[in-house]
């Protein structure tokens, strides 16, 4: 990726930029889409929380995170905080680092989660999980380049 550091970490240091496409109605989403609340710290502090909400398949869904390591402007890791309502994963721990590569920066977007504990989460999750963890990660970090090859 081509872009100052300071451009592509405000993109992916802001969790509404970063989760955007879990706002935004699609088939991989069930048709639905979530809503994204914030603390008092944004996602930009140790501690500052995060909390998805929204229906998947018709079905209320939701989600809390919490900032567990944040060294701008080269990594941040979230968590989930208690058990998960959603379809394909149980908890998870994700987050991002940007790393110079010569004249251009490398950005990593990262997850690591659990199946969800009972079924039939749990049997979708070892159906559709991986796939929908690449896609999320994958997505992340398309509309970063995005956002940093449009100048806004």
């Amino acid at each position: 990726m081509q872009a100052p550091v300071d451009r592509v970490l405000a993109y992916v240091d802001d969790h509404t930029r970063l989760a955007s496409h879990m706002r935004q109605s699609s088939w991989k989403m069930g048709g639905g889409r979530m809503a994204i609340a914030l603390d008092e710290g944004r996602g930009q502090r140790v501690g500052s929380r995060m909390r998805l909400t929204g229906r998947v398949l018709g079905i209320v869904r939701a989600v809390e995170e919490m900032v567990i390591e944040r060294t701008p402007p080269h990594r941040k890791v979230w968590e989930t905080t208690g058990p998960p309502q959603l379809c394909v994963m149980g908890q998870y721990r994700m987050g991002f680092e940007v790393t110079p590569q010569g004249q251009a920066l490398r950005l990593r977007v990262f997850i690591d989660y659990a199946l969800p504990e009972r079924a039939p989460a749990r049997w979708l999750g070892q159906l559709f999980g991986k796939y929908y963890a690449r896609w999320c990660t994958q997505q992340m970090v398309d509309d970063a380049m995005e956002y940093c090859a449009s100048g806004r």
